[in-house]
């Protein structure tokens, strides 16, 4: 062997030994399982594969299965229907608001027989809302049902 010639085994050797160390991981070992599905390393309490999202054991097996189940439900719904037939307030007559409407709905008589000041104000001020809000009204009170309630 000549002392002036690099020795190449040497390199290479060197570079394969650098190579073939692989990178220094934590390995957890101890409470791991691997999913039947895509193979990984999930926690052995997972139920859920963390990386797939496969189910991998039963819900209910393990330890949480014999312990009962134990609801605190205290949403007790009371419905005290004081007034059965009053649904949402006094009972008006059909046919009362319409024939006010009909012949005095430009003064409001309608609007003030359902208990609607504000409402009887505004149509004696306007006219009825210029005789557009008579019009509505009419048919708004015919497709009410009799008695209704306001």
């Amino acid at each position: 062997m000549d002392i002036n010639k690099p020795d190449i085994n040497a390199q290479t050797q060197s570079v394969n030994t650098a190579q073939s160390i692989p990178a220094q991981q934590p390995q957890f070992q101890q409470n791991t399982k691997f999913c039947k599905h895509c193979g990984q390393s999930i926690p052995s309490a997972a139920v859920i594969c963390t990386h797939c999202g496969c189910q991998v054991e039963d819900m209910h097996s393990g330890a949480a299965a014999n312990q009962p189940i134990i609801i605190n439900n205290n949403n007790n719904n009371n419905n005290n229907m004081v007034g059965v037939g009053m649904v949402g307030g006094n009972p008006k007559n059909k046919w009362v608001s319409f024939f006010l409407c009909l012949f005095l709905g430009v003064v409001g008589a309608h609007k003030f027989y359902e208990g609607k000041i504000g409402s009887g104000l505004l149509y004696l001020f306007t006219g009825g809302l210029f005789a557009i809000g008579v019009f509505v009204d009419l048919f708004t009170i015919l497709n009410k049902p009799n008695p209704y309630y306001v």
